[in-house]
């Protein structure tokens, strides 16, 4: 079977033939908010036809501060992540950091993720396609396209034919990103390919510690991926981005979601 995001258990809106979308907080903050958030983005995909996976992580471990905010409790947040799997029947997924947190974090979710500073880490690759999920592996900000070819090869020689790759920029100076669309079509030759819209519009190493962006872009990065054949997007959505726990000054509010998913399932039958 030909390697696609539509292999992925439980995913909907398949014959639609449409971009994926991979949406949620950043990270779980609570049983409630999640619940919430994934109702709410089901049903704007069901009535747009969108194929969708739930997106929360389950810990963060990659923060500029020993302050900053990074669980609620690793295995509630787990737990949480299955309840609206299994709830909604939708795929979910999570970002794993550590080799152990591959068959673990399995256990709870359909689609393991590997951060984008860790896509190097052969062994956590090798962890994670071992389990049998289908794996996202995040493009290094400090990766050319044409490299993440060698990542996606160590999943398909560990014996897992099912793996995406997420774009989400390159570093650009000290406190940007840039996203190169020229990536895009350059790494589907070698895998699926979505955009992470929310994070590729991060303005990192800020010096109060707290990782800024640049939210108002959201509409026009996502506009040009789908444009250039983007095989799904990646968006972190947020009832209330001010008051987020993690990652806020680049989320997506929930309600302004549906408008922009109108228009790219525009764009997209535009170029089918």
């Amino acid at each position: 079977m030909k390697n696609s995001l539509y292999n992925i258990p439980k995913i909907k809106n398949t014959e639609t033939n449409n971009f994926v979308l991979i949406a949620g907080p950043c990270i779980i903050e609570g049983e409630q908010m999640a619940m919430d958030i994934a109702g709410k983005v089901i049903e704007i995909t069901n009535k747009l036809g969108i194929p969708y996976i739930f997106k929360g992580s389950f810990k963060k471990a990659n923060r500029s501060r020993v302050d900053s905010f990074t669980t609620i409790g690793e295995q509630k947040s787990l737990e949480i992540l299955k309840k609206v799997g299994d709830s909604f029947h939708i795929p979910t997924t999570t970002d794993i950091h550590e080799n152990q947190h591959a068959a673990w974090a399995a256990q709870y979710v359909d689609v393991l993720q590997i951060p984008a500073f860790l896509i190097r880490q052969t062994d956590l690759l090798v962890a994670a396609a071992n389990t049998g999920k289908y794996i996202t592996l995040k493009k290094g900000q400090f990766l050319s396209p044409e490299s993440m070819q060698f990542a996606a090869q160590k999943i398909k020689d560990s014996g897992n034919n099912n793996y995406a790759i997420i774009d989400r920029g390159s570093s650009f100076g000290y406190h940007d990103l840039i996203v190169d669309y020229r990536g895009i079509p350059t790494m589907k030759k070698f895998a699926p390919v979505l955009l992470d819209v929310t994070h590729s519009l991060q303005q990192p190493n800020q010096i109060s510690g707290v990782t800024g962006g640049r939210p108002d872009m959201i509409e026009t990065i996502a506009k040009a991926g789908i444009a250039v054949g983007a095989d799904g997007i990646f968006i972190e959505t947020h009832p209330n981005p001010g008051k987020a726990l993690s990652d806020g000054a680049n989320m997506l509010q929930l309600d302004l979601l549906e408008d922009l998913l109108e228009k790219l399932v525009k764009i997209r039958k535009a170029i089918s």
